[in-house]
């Protein structure tokens, strides 16, 4: 878990935003979702910015809460959340049958955790690709610390659009990543071009699953909820993922929702009726304190205005991807292993 405290949290808030502009990029981000008048379209036509404020109002939250690695796992009784979000990597590297001095991308890569990771447990000289000035800069700053630098590199760019030539890597990653995507299959198409032919790409997509209904209102409260909470333009199904994948060239070698075999619920951290000690910050008493600290820090002015607000939607997307995890309607893990054809 991170040991970034409050008064991190507080320097980082806001990322690259000027501190003086943080509400109003609040504002702006808002405005983008459903339940402050924004549309599907809309999201997906100006995704770049959108995403990126998110990233910049955000990345401070989870680094505080949640750690260096931002995203769920599957999780088996007595393990730890710290533990199974290494398992969770070690998992996806293995699938990718990663080896000593293979050249891989991380597709999406946030402040470079899974990368750290990946790179220390499969000897692999791992790029970044990440859109977001404010992530990269905390994540080579983590780089150094950790002493990966040699190994581990940031390249600041647009998954639509990558800046490499074709059949450029070994091996292909993204991690709760490209489900920010506008265009899911114009995303997999960029990452079919930079993969060199008979190599893999491996990903854990945010998805609804069968059992959603985009009739039913409550289901579509649940997934504008999340999509406000987590800077999506639109959560897909696991269908399109799927089709996406084959319409941009790949073999689907497997592909499965983890989240049915996982002993113990990807959403347990969220979980209000939940308590641990090793993952406090998260548990409701622990984002209770937060909330209550980050409303000080605001007042004092040691956290810029606008700070409260962003704690108060993250607060609601737990409670929604609660609800999600609960009802069976969404994943964080739609998990597959795809293969360029030689």
């Amino acid at each position: 878990m991170s040991k970034a405290g409050p008064l991190d949290l507080a320097s980082g808030l806001g990322g690259k935003i000027d501190k003086k502009e943080v509400l109003s990029a609040v504002h702006q981000y808002e405005r983008c979702h459903v339940g402050f008048g924004g549309d599907e379209e809309a999201r997906k036509a100006d995704y770049t910015d959108m995403v990126n404020k998110y990233y910049d109002l955000v990345t401070s939250f989870y680094e505080y809460g949640w750690g260096e690695s931002f995203h769920f796992a599957a999780r088996w009784k007595g393990e730890s959340l710290g533990e199974s979000i290494k398992q969770h990597e070690h998992f996806l590297a293995l699938q990718l049958g990663l080896k000593p001095g293979m050249k891989v991308l991380d597709v999406g890569c946030g402040i470079g955790g899974p990368q750290r990771e990946i790179a220390r447990f499969s000897s692999t000289v791992i790029t970044g690709l990440n859109n977001n000035e404010y992530q990269i800069s905390r994540g080579t700053e983590l780089n150094r610390l950790a002493r990966v630098d040699e190994s581990c590199n940031f390249v600041k760019a647009d998954f639509m659009k990558m800046p490499f030539c074709d059949d450029s890597f070994d091996a292909i990653y993204a991690i709760e990543a490209t489900c920010h995507a506008p265009d899911v299959l114009g995303c997999y198409k960029e990452i079919y071009r930079v993969l060199k032919p008979g190599q893999c790409f491996a990903a854990y997509e945010w998805c609804m699953t069968d059992s959603f209904d985009p009739n039913n209102k409550n289901h579509q409260k649940i997934k504008a909820e999340v999509e406000l909470g987590n800077g999506h333009p639109d959560i897909r199904s696991m269908e399109q993922c799927l089709d996406a994948l084959k319409l941009a060239g790949f073999e689907v070698l497997w592909e499965k929702d983890l989240a049915t075999d996982s002993p113990v619920p990807w959403y347990l951290p969220l979980d209000a009726s939940h308590f641990s000690l090793s993952s406090f910050r998260l548990t409701a008493l622990g984002r209770f304190i937060t909330r209550y600290m980050v409303k000080a820090l605001e007042h004092v002015g040691l956290a810029p205005e606008g700070s409260e607000r962003v704690s108060s939607f993250l607060e609601r997307a737990a409670e929604a991807l609660v609800e999600g995890g609960r009802k069976e309607i969404f994943t964080p893990m739609y998990f597959f292993l795809a293969q360029k054809p030689h």
